[in-house]
């Protein structure tokens, strides 16, 4: 997945930011009003219908379990009543026809994104758009956040669809979209008008219309893939076209250590052409950050991430590319690290 800027966890639970995943001490002292941990666990303790999850699910404010749908709703009732009488102010969501989870009243991902928005409208830094995404009940909060576009994909479970029928069936800003899962959010995209909703993977060529760094570097990946793939022919004509986007002094410093001329270096292109057909194998980039030293010259860093089948492998990598007397960039250097929690073993480029 590509690495959010801001993330919102454990049902709306937790918001981070960055890589580094810096809690939001204001949101965490909100939750921290009137909800007790010990008090949840020892009431729920004495409900048999609740199985409890895995420790892994467990958060600071969220207490997870597993219940049968029809022992659900007398379950809520029965512990919203418990924990009221304990001096707790609890919110109760039931989803996924299994799962129950237990969060401070003031918790949910509704509510943490409603935060966010505020704090960044108080901060003068108020989003152009919002699109909420969702396919389970615990999401159905967010499409009540006013301002805000929705989407349910079409594989949405049916908790969230009844909900919709509801609340929502005649609201024009929550789309029930005929896609599923990924697919759905960017059929919303295009139907809210909201951005581009075509992937660079299904443009043959868009160099020319939108010259920027952080598309070059999207585009050489795509053409890597591609290429393993055998989805482009295999011809001379794309390795030369490859070639006359590197400067004839490019030097490619390899994640083994090993540096090369880069167009040299192009030669064994050949070699892998196909390598990685019928396989589930794709190259992705992420955290892309671009900085112009000069006019025409860019550094662009980024990580570049290849799958195939179950292994993932990660680099690094830190770009110089040139617009200089030219209408497309042409690489100038390229050096390559493995990320610390990445495999490693073969990488072309």
């Amino acid at each position: 997945m590509i690495t959010p800027d801001i993330a919102i966890m454990s049902v709306g639970t937790e918001i981070t930011y960055g890589r580094s995943m810096v809690p939001d001490d204001g949101w965490v002292q909100f939750l921290n009003q009137k909800w007790d941990k010990n008090i949840v666990i020892e009431e729920t303790s004495k409900f048999p219908e609740l199985k409890p999850q895995a420790e892994t699910e467990q958060r600071p404010h969220k207490v997870s379990f597993y219940v049968q749908k029809d022992k659900a709703q007398s379950v809520t009732q029965a512990l919203s009543k418990v924990l009221k009488e304990r001096g707790l102010n609890v919110k109760i969501i039931y989803s996924g026809g299994i799962d129950l989870d237990v969060l401070p009243n003031g918790a949910g991902k509704g509510q943490a994104l409603a935060y966010l928005l505020k704090k960044f409208e108080t901060e003068g830094k108020p989003p152009l758009n919002t699109l909420a995404c969702g396919d389970s009940g615990n999401d159905a909060e967010l499409f009540s956040i006013p301002g805000v576009y929705g989407v349910m994909v079409s594989n949405a479970q049916e908790e969230l669809l009844q909900w919709h029928a509801e609340n929502a069936k005649d609201n024009p800003k929550i789309l029930h979209a005929s896609e599923r899962c990924a697919s759905g959010i960017i059929e919303a995209i295009g139907h809210f008008k909201l951005g581009q909703n075509l992937s660079p993977r299904d443009v043959s060529d868009s160099r020319q219309e939108n010259l920027s760094p952080y598309l070059e570097i999207v585009n050489f990946a795509l053409l890597i893939e591609k290429w393993r793939r055998a989805e482009v022919e295999n011809s001379e004509l794309v390795i030369a076209g490859i070639k006359a986007t590197v400067f004839p002094s490019a030097i490619l410093i390899h994640p083994s250590g090993s540096a090369h001329n880069t167009r040299e270096y192009l030669n064994t292109f050949r070699k892998v052409y196909g390598d990685k057909k019928g396989k589930q194998y794709r190259i992705w980039v992420d955290d892309v950050v671009a900085t112009q030293l000069a006019p025409g010259v860019w550094l662009v860093k980024f990580d570049k991430w290849e799958l195939c089948g179950e292994e993932r492998k990660a680099c690094a990598s830190t770009s110089i590319l040139s617009s200089r007397d030219s209408d497309w960039f042409n690489l100038v250097h390229v050096h390559q690290t493995w990320l610390e929690d990445s495999a490693q073993g073969e990488w072309f480029l």
